[in-house]
């Protein structure tokens, strides 16, 4: 035990140190007490900074004012926020039915040869808009001819032949009148004239088959439509039975579009067509921003694609300007119903909380102020409202993120330019916001204060 009283200084007992205690534990504790004193301070002090700059604006002050409340500040500090704003207006608002169609040659024809032979000569041009019965191609009918002659020849021969045995058929009948010859030869006779009349019906048959080759020799339209591109040209030999066609022509005035919709949507549209009326059906472009052609449905499918679900229509267009092509993507919208006396509203002014679906309404002061409302039908574009608004009041379009219920605005009809964002050529803009002087110092206050709770851990 004598190793535990060794002092240089000589013995002490009352003044040994205990077993196990670090000689520094006593400066470490000073170190916390300093620096706990030191943080109490600066909180003080920033507490009273902050009441004081209170205080001074004096009651009138805004709400709000300095105490960055709102998404990310906004508001505060008597800051004003830009924003693009719109009228409500009341009136009708259309209900569509969007799908995808293609576009459908109302009528396609395939022209092919009716008889065989060699085409001499061609009428029209590839893409040339035509009309009915018009001449399109001659094929060469002098075999024909000669068979038109032939024919007639054969009629010229058995017509003279009728009239002999004519004569000699009414002779027969007087000799037989005053018993010369028998009954037997006078029907005999009659026979042969009956005979001659039956092989000039067929002789008259030869030459219309003949006429009628000769006919088919120049290929005319059967419908008015645009020819696509010719099949055949001068000099080929083309029969009866080729599959392959001469031209191919499509009617393209009027033109359908079949397109398709849910079967959810089959009955409204099912009857409102029951009950004659004409739906309106436009047709837009691939990226669903241009009207092509406006319509009206035609027909319905007499079934349901089990496979998508689906129903298929048909819809005419008139198509005057050729806008519309066989097999060409459309977006089209079939205007099922008109919702009548809504507010309507532009889509973006359109929020939606925890409180459901509001909008900022700009009231007198510029102020904005949340007004819950309740939608009734939503277009692309625009929404109409059953309640919550009125035809007049001004909503919020653009800028909804910097806004508060009770947030100061500088509303415009113009698109605001977006604080710190990117101009034109790439560039960052300058913020548009006034500076919040309080909002800064206190900013200034706090980091302070970080940075010296900070010093005060790094120096323990």
């Amino acid at each position: 035990m004598g190793h535990l009283s060794a002092n240089p200084m000589g013995p002490n007992p009352a003044g040994e140190r205990p077993l196990g205690r670090d000689p520094k534990s006593k400066g470490h504790r000073w170190l916390w007490i300093v620096a706990l004193a030191i943080l109490i301070a600066v909180g003080f002090w920033y507490f009273r900074g902050s009441r004081t700059s209170t205080e001074a604006q004096g009651p009138g002050a805004p709400a709000g004012t300095g105490k960055g409340q709102g998404r990310q500040g906004a508001g505060a500090g008597g800051f004003v926020v830009p924003v693009v704003v719109a009228t409500a207006q009341r009136g009708d608002l259309p209900v569509y039915f969007n799908g995808l169609g293609t576009v459908t040659a109302f009528n396609t024809v395939t022209v092919r040869s009716r008889v065989d032979g060699q085409i001499t000569k061609i009428n029209f041009q590839e893409g040339q808009f035509v009309r009915e019965g018009q001449d399109l191609l001659d094929i060469d009918s002098r075999p024909y001819q000669v068979q038109l002659e032939q024919a007639e020849g054969q009629l010229a021969k058995d017509q003279a032949q009728l009239r002999d045995v004519q004569v000699n058929y009414e002779r027969y009948q007087l000799l037989y009148k005053e018993g010369v010859i028998p009954k037997q030869q006078v029907d005999t006779q009659g026979a042969q004239v009956g005979q001659f009349e039956g092989s000039i019906k067929g002789d008259q048959g030869a030459i219309d088959s003949a006429k009628l080759q000769i006919v088919y020799s120049h290929v005319t339209a059967p419908i008015s439509g645009r020819i696509g591109l010719r099949l055949v040209d001068v000099g080929n030999i083309v029969h009866a039975a080729d599959t392959t066609g001469l031209l191919v022509i499509t009617q393209l005035q009027p033109i359908a579009v079949i397109f398709s919709l849910p079967q959810d949507q089959l009955p409204q549209v099912a009857s409102r067509l029951q009950k004659g009326e004409q739906l309106v059906v436009d047709a837009y472009d691939r990226d669903d921003t241009s009207k092509i052609e406006s319509g009206k449905l035609l027909t319905i499918d007499n079934q349901i694609d089990t496979s998508t679900g689906t129903y298929k229509l048909k819809a005419v267009f008139n198509n005057d300007k050729n806008l519309l092509f066989p097999n060409q993507f459309v977006n089209v919208h079939l205007l099922a119903d008109v919702k009548k006396n809504l507010v309507i509203v532009p889509a973006s002014a359109i929020q939606r909380g925890p409180q459901g679906t509001y909008v900022y309404v700009v009231e007198n002061g510029n102020t904005a102020k949340i007004q819950t409302v309740t939608l009734a039908q939503s277009t692309a574009n625009n929404v109409g409202l059953s309640a919550g608004l009125n035809s007049g009041d001004t909503v919020v379009v653009d800028g909804q993120d910097k806004l508060q219920d009770g947030s100061k605005v500088s509303p415009s009809t113009g698109t605001p330019s977006a604080p710190n964002g990117p101009n034109a050529n790439g560039a960052q803009q300058p913020s548009s916001q006034p500076a919040n002087t309080q909002g800064n110092t206190g900013a200034r206050r706090r980091s302070q204060a970080q940075q010296e709770g900070s010093s005060a851990g790094k120096s323990q």
